[in-house]
């Protein structure tokens, strides 16, 4: 590993796309501690950590998620608050919109002209998403009074902190692109995987601050045992979902080759007989594989169920407050009395951690598991790309069996990826709340942001791996060279 890493400094081009690299995320580092001007920082951060420590609040899950994306800076409120979550979103939007609108999906298949236009009309979007969700924190956090009184009366600095917090996530969204270009992995990734560890010190200091065996309330060697060998276990979990692959075998069709009139060697069948007339050689199909990712839709269900999952408590809450269940006044009438209890209990059970909760997420991560296979993968196109070149899976008829059986193997496959992806989402809130550990602790043992932060990891060592061998120098995991083993990629023939 450390021959590995002097190598990449041996190496003046990849040198400098690390260390632009770097740079870059150093750079989203700092705007981490420019905060917008008005907001009062120490009841921000106070408001905040109260949130996050309760979650069963819905505020909390959801300060927590985006926290999560934004690397913390929504708690300081800064000018990159919002992170890159409206470009995540608008991106997905606009995926799944390709999906259902034939028009759509037509421009992008148009080549790199269409593939710019709609990056294009994904960067307007996300300025719109940008808008409309930094109004929206603003105002929320005015109402809890954290605005300072003389600037939240003010118009002009309404528009100020909103353009702060559009001009943070189109420089962040610029960055990205940046690193695409310049430097090494992708953007984006990178960006939201920095964020995610800048979480991990504080992680850290929470359990060497509350270790203190044999007092209540504090963790034992027991405890931190357990929690060093549940995240070695579930990292172990998260590299092996994220390469692991069913590998289709496929027979390439024989083929001749040689020139007119020579008259090529031996004679047979396979390797090389055919004689007469052309004297072409009948060379004999080789068999290669069709690599089937298990985990194909990554980590897109498990965003979109945690972020669904939200809304079940948001609206029972406000049922529950209507009916006079908070202690607020009953706004309904008297035949609907019994709406306020079964509504409360309702928000407690749909709560992070309980068991209607869990049911929920992992339901929904199934649907969209399933949702994104159908939306990314398509058997019929794929089988008939093997046709036209003449290969085939051995024991299945080209054409619409190839298809079928294409079809039954992701979906067996998929049910396998789904449910890892569900233990993994899961596991963090079953420790939070056995365990009485904080969920920005409990994170680490699962949930979206390892699986993020794995996945970026691997294909981050990929091209680096893969710029070492081209170079003849010594790879991460190889002997140098061609000799050793290597990262094995992770991208299914399509």
């Amino acid at each position: 590993m450390l021959n590995a890493i002097a190598n990449v400094f041996k190496i003046a081009e990849l040198r400098s796309k690390v260390l632009f690299t770097l740079g870059m995320l150093v750079v989203f580092r700092i705007g981490h501690w420019i905060p917008i001007p008005g907001v009062d920082a120490e009841k921000m951060a106070e408001s905040f950590a109260r949130a996050a420590a309760d979650t069963d609040s819905v505020f909390g899950r959801l300060a927590s998620t985006v926290a999560m994306f934004s690397g913390g800076t929504i708690s300081h409120s800064t000018i990159f608050g919002l992170g890159v979550m409206p470009y995540i979103t608008a991106s997905i939007v606009f995926q799944l919109l390709m999906a259902v609108w034939p028009r759509l999906k037509k421009i992008q298949e148009d080549g790199p002209t269409g593939r710019q236009k709609i990056q294009e009309w994904t960067r307007y979007f996300t300025l719109f998403l940008c808008v409309v969700q930094g109004i929206g924190w603003l105002q929320y956090i005015n109402n809890e009074r954290l605005i300072y009184p003389q600037w939240s009366a003010q118009p002009a600095w309404w528009v100020m902190a909103v353009l702060c917090l559009t001009a943070g996530t189109c420089f962040l969204m610029w960055a990205g692109e940046q690193i695409d270009k310049h430097g090494i992995g992708n953007g984006i990734s990178m960006i939201i995987a920095a964020g995610i560890l800048s979480q991990m010190p504080g992680a850290i200091t929470w359990v060497v601050t509350n270790y203190a065996p044999g007092q209540d309330g504090k963790i034992g060697p027991v405890a931190v045992a357990l929690l060093l060998s549940g995240f070695a276990v579930v990292v172990a979990g998260s590299v092996l979902l994220t390469i692991a692959q069913r590998r289709i075998p496929v027979q390439l069709a024989k083929h001749s080759r040689g020139a007119p009139g020579a008259t090529p060697p031996g004679g047979g069948d396979g390797g090389g007989g055919g004689g007469g007339g052309g004297g072409r050689a009948a060379m004999e199909g080789q068999r290669s594989f069709l690599p089937l990712r298990v985990n194909h839709s990554g980590v897109m269900p498990v965003i979109f169920a945690t972020s669904l999952m939200i809304f079940p408590a948001i609206l029972f809450g406000m049922i529950a407050n209507a009916a006079g269940a908070q202690g607020g006044a009953n706004v309904l009438p008297t035949w609907l009395g019994w709406l306020g209890p079964t509504a409360q209990w309702l928000t407690d059970n749909f709560s992070m951690g309980h068991f209607p909760y869990i049911i929920g997420e992992v339901a929904l991560i199934y649907f969209f598991s399933y949702f994104w296979i159908t939306v990314q993968f398509n058997p019929e196109e794929m089988s008939k790309h093997l046709r036209d070149t003449g290969s085939f899976i051995p024991g299945i008829r080209p054409g619409p069996r190839t298809a079928e059986y294409l079809e039954a193997v992701m979906s067996r496959i998929t049910y396998v990826g789904a449910a890892f992806l569900a233990a993994i989402a899961i596991l963090p809130m079953i420790v939070s709340n056995q365990f009485g550990v904080p969920f920005n602790v409990a994170q680490f043992l699962g949930g979206t942001g390892l699986l993020i932060v794995v996945s970026v990891v691997l294909d981050f060592m990929q091209r680096v791996e893969a710029n070492l061998l081209m170079r003849n120098y010594q790879g991460f995991l190889g002997a140098g060279g061609d000799k050793g083993p290597r990262i094995r990629g992770r991208t299914a023939v399509q």
